[in-house]
């Protein structure tokens, strides 16, 4: 099944005010993206001291702030917030935003954080157990009237939900996740959207044919499923101006993932066709992260993009 190609605006938090961040959500609204998205962690790795915003009061204060503009978490960590109970948080701001919310939801990582607000940080593999608890009471928090649940992790009995959410049956849910065995037979179990992290993108159809065969074995059509990709982006109104650009970005971004095998880049142009090979291996929304993130020519490049390379795909 054919998708339209829609494009986001991954947005790590990093050192930006929150005036700042709304500039460029209104902006991103004006311009026709999807959605907008952010990071749920602390801080970012290596630089806990720089300002950092949370992510769900973040999310919130933009959809107040827009009125067509998605907003999601990319991803949500499962571990910081009772899943029940982020379902009531999640089911209240559909209603405030018009049925506007992403649920992107992931099983958490970065063990400093964790370590540092208190959290147990348990194996992989109980942690991929305790999100798929977590996505099933979610689930049912969404659409059933009396919910109950008894799980080896998360417990509901008689969980009232009400309000319920304004998207039917439940706003999309988005799992990001790499892991094979455990993680992607999530995804094909109970995602609407499966995203892609940017280490793997290269690797992009290997593991979406791991999440097709996990939905054989659910009976599920894995077309069903949408793919999402967070990748850098970075853009040059011409060559040269890429070129400026293109070494910076490996600088600040390069921890991200492999730039030379995943990144969209170039010219107008270039990264057009950059777009349509990545469609072609299934990607239909793009949650980009502008290697100008952190720069003021952000909104300048959030400008060249909407005029040269959005009209391609319209």
């Amino acid at each position: 099944m054919a998708r339209k190609i829609q494009f986001a605006l991954f947005q790590p938090q990093v050192g930006l005010n929150f005036t700042a961040l709304k500039e460029r959500a209104l902006a991103a609204e004006e311009y026709g993206f999807h959605s907008m998205w952010f990071p749920d962690h602390m801080w970012v790795r290596g630089i806990p001291q720089m300002d950092y915003l949370e992510s769900w009061t973040l999310m919130t204060s933009i959809a107040a702030a827009t009125s067509r503009l998605r907003v999601g978490g990319l991803v949500l960590c499962n571990s910081f917030r009772n899943p029940a109970f982020l379902a009531k948080m999640v089911a209240t701001l559909d209603n405030i935003s018009n049925g506007r919310v992403e649920v992107g939801l992931g099983a958490g990582w970065m063990d400093e954080e964790y370590k540092a607000y208190g959290y147990e940080f348990p194996s992989g593999g109980v942690r991929a157990n305790q999100l798929k608890e977590g996505v099933e009471i979610i689930k049912k928090m969404f659409t059933e009237e009396k919910p109950s649940y008894a799980g080896k992790y998360f417990t509901i009995d008689g969980a009232y939900n009400n309000p319920k959410p304004v998207q039917k049956p439940h706003p999309p849910i988005t799992i990001g996740a790499a892991a094979e065995q455990k993680m992607l037979k999530l995804v094909a179990q109970h995602a609407d959207r499966w995203n892609c992290p940017a280490a793997v993108a290269h690797r992009v159809e290997k593991k979406w044919q791991v999440v097709v065969e996990h939905c054989k074995a659910f009976g599920r059509n894995p077309e069903e499923i949408e793919i999402s990709e967070q990748v850098v982006a970075v853009l040059g109104k011409d060559k040269a101006d890429f070129e400026r650009k293109w070494p910076m970005a490996k600088q600040t971004l390069g921890r991200l993932a492999d730039l030379d095998k995943t990144s969209l880049r170039g010219d107008p142009a270039g990264f057009i066709e950059g777009v349509k090979e990545k469609n072609r291996k299934g990607v239909s929304l793009f949650c980009m992260v502008l290697s100008d993130i952190a720069q003021d020519d952000f909104l300048n490049t959030l400008k060249l993009f909407a005029q040269e390379v959005m009209p391609a795909f319209r």
